[in-house]
């Protein structure tokens, strides 16, 4: 006498299902899991157009992930030229650009630490640039505001998720490159 599993078609085909999801998950972003940094550039280059507004991770000359930026708004213009990553820092804050904060609570939003008075008893707070990927000077790639059009102060900006898979795939010395 034979006894039949009433589960048996379910488990068959919920590990069918599993396996499906298991391929397709590898298709995402499969470049990406194989070029975390493990000593050296491995031949990566990063290539921002501002044009496009678009920033482009290669390796050994094969694209392997795009990003939308925002990159310098008009008078603020992000540096053109071919550059290296010269700094990763994870949680970088500008210190340019920020708050006055006083216990707490802004006093005065949004300034330019170059212009203006400090309030009595503030400190300065500087705007968050997460997974920064300093190129020259004060500019950098980093997480931040991507509305669809040049708006920053001449940083490149990338959404989150691009910004952490960029800065997790490359090392300082890693070639740059701006072009218009």
């Amino acid at each position: 006498m034979s006894f039949s599993n009433p589960l048996r078609p379910l488990l068959s085909r919920l590990s069918m299902i599993a396996a499906v999801c298991a391929i397709s998950s590898c298709a995402t972003v499969p470049e990406l899991g194989g070029m975390m940094d493990r000593g050296g550039t491995s031949g990566r280059k990063i290539v921002v157009s501002i044009k496009s507004q678009k920033a482009e991770l290669y390796q050994h000359g094969k694209l392997v992930a795009i990003s939308p930026i925002s990159s310098g708004r008009e008078g603020k213009s992000t540096p053109t030229g071919s550059f290296r990553v010269i700094e990763k820092d994870i949680d970088h804050r500008s210190s340019l650009y920020g708050n006055y904060v006083r216990n707490g609570k802004v006093v005065k939003e949004n300034i330019d630490i170059r212009k203006g008075g400090r309030p009595p008893g503030s400190k300065f707070e500087g705007v968050p640039m997460p997974y920064f990927l300093r190129f020259t000077g004060a500019y950098g790639l980093h997480a931040g505001n991507v509305p669809g059009y040049p708006a920053s102060s001449g940083c490149v900006r990338l959404p989150q998720r691009h910004a952490k898979r960029f800065y997790d795939a490359v090392k300082v010395g890693t070639p740059v490159v701006v072009k218009r």
